[in-house]
């Protein structure tokens, strides 16, 4: 499963790409980009643990910059 979330108040391109990292790490997690530019965030992983993957990376972005919000629809 792949899915795109608008991340709000993402204040630089620096933190993008550590929490980009971070989320690469994630057990499950096949690809994944943050953009600073578009305020977007990608996460590509398996369907089965696609939920527990996304929160674990809002917990990643959370400790890399904890005023940026992922919007999670």
């Amino acid at each position: 499963m792949k899915k795109k979330y608008k991340l709000i108040d993402l204040d630089c391109a620096n933190c993008a790409a550590k929490m980009e990292d971070a989320i690469k790490k994630i057990d499950g997690v096949t690809d994944a980009s943050v953009s600073f530019l578009t305020q977007k965030m990608m996460i590509e992983a398996d369907d089965a643990i696609f939920d527990q993957v996304v929160q674990e990376a809002v917990k990643c972005i959370a400790k890399v910059e904890p005023d940026c919000q992922v919007v999670l629809k």
